[in-house]
């Protein structure tokens, strides 16, 4: 599984680690992020997210 960057505040999610803050398991691939899930550094939707 790949890691992605947000492109406005280069906050990296790693799939490794998840986003437990916010209810995301590790292992949870990026596709698999429910579409409402934002960076949870600036808010920005995985639209604005690229494979790093």
């Amino acid at each position: 599984m790949n890691a992605w960057r947000c492109t406005i505040c280069q906050y990296e999610y790693d799939p490794a680690q998840g986003d437990p803050a916010n209810g995301i398991p590790p292992g949870t691939s990026f596709e698999e992020l429910p579409d409402g899930w934002v960076c949870p550094v600036c808010g920005a939707g995985k639209d604005l997210f690229e494979e790093a």
